[in-house]
């Protein structure tokens, strides 16, 4: 069975740890243990998140005095690929030392007249206090918007339209190769209508809708969203909490889940099963290989036919 493993940002760094290289190594050995068991059975193609490791990243480029202006965000995109590309292949290959393992930068084309480009609302970088992040606003032009646990600075997330690396992936997949790509959800860029030269754009795209239309055209049977809960959970947060462990795409979206959390998520899946009829599921790390044997998770599948 080929499948699509999205792993979240707080797979590699938790909420409120400190963003060191040991810390993240640390994660990244858990993220290698629960994907090998997979890896002995099915086809992999891993994605990853990065919205703690590029908002350091432009916090580190903002505030450096060396450069006449910060890195922009495509650009930042492919440092943050490549470091954790990296470290994924070289803990995922001492894991399976017989398996062919790569990782491969890769660009997700997005419309250039994107209306997302005027409404800034994808979280990156770290929670501060409300007035700090006022201040930080302020000095650095930034939108900011409130979390789940504070403020977050958000920037352009317009949907990805293409995967320009998606043959190239193909390609290593039919060699036996485990691929990790598309990380953060691709590095940001338009296209030119005449010549198709790429630009980068400022911008960040959500990886899990990557991972659903990567997992699309890669005519994958599975898509594997992991997170840090081990459901989909009705009423999250509440004292009427509740896992949901199965649903069709009408029911996640008719959930009402918080923009920067869940949504995103239900939101990927939900379009995988729908456009390819397969099944996809959302639950925590440790858990994956349970996932999908239908143990653990939240399972969504097709909406039953009527009649």
């Amino acid at each position: 069975m080929r499948i699509v493993v999205a792993l979240g940002g707080n797979a590699l760094l938790h909420r409120g740890e400190r963003p060191d290289a040991a810390v993240q190594q640390a994660n990244i050995d858990r993220v290698a243990t629960a994907l090998a068991a997979l890896a002995h059975e099915h086809e992999l193609v891993v994605t990853h998140g990065n919205g703690p490791q590029i908002g350091l990243l432009a916090v580190e480029s903002a505030a450096d005095p060396a450069l006449s202006a910060p890195y922009p965000l495509d650009v930042l995109g492919a440092q943050t690929q490549g470091m954790i590309g990296s470290l994924l292949a070289r803990t995922l290959h001492n894991a399976l030392p017989d398996r062919k393992i790569a990782a491969l930068v890769t660009h997700t084309v997005v419309r250039a007249d994107d209306p997302a480009f005027d409404r800034p609302t994808k979280f990156i970088g770290q929670v501060y206090p409300r007035e700090l992040a006022r201040s930080l606003a302020r000095k650095r032009g930034w939108h900011i918007a409130q979390d789940t646990t504070g403020w977050r600075r958000v920037v352009a997330s317009p949907p990805p339209e293409r995967i320009a690396e998606t043959d190239t992936i193909h390609d290593l997949l039919t060699c036996g190769t485990l691929v990790i790509c598309a990380g953060g959800g691709g590095i940001p860029v338009t296209a030119d209508p005449d010549t198709g030269a790429l630009t980068g754009a400022e911008a960040v795209i959500d990886k899990d809708l990557t991972a659903a239309l990567l997992a699309e055209d890669l005519k994958a049977d599975f898509l594997l969203i992991l997170t840090d809960v081990p459901n989909i959970y009705d009423h999250y947060g509440t004292p009427d909490q509740k896992p949901i462990i199965d649903a069709t795409p009408t029911a996640l979206r008719h959930a009402g889940f918080p923009d920067g959390s869940m949504k995103p998520k239900a939101e990927a899946a939900a379009r995988f099963v729908e456009h390819t009829g397969c099944l996809a599921a959302i639950g925590a790390l440790d858990a994956a290989y349970d996932i999908v044997h239908g143990n653990s998770g939240t399972l969504i599948r097709p909406e039953l036919p009527l009649g």
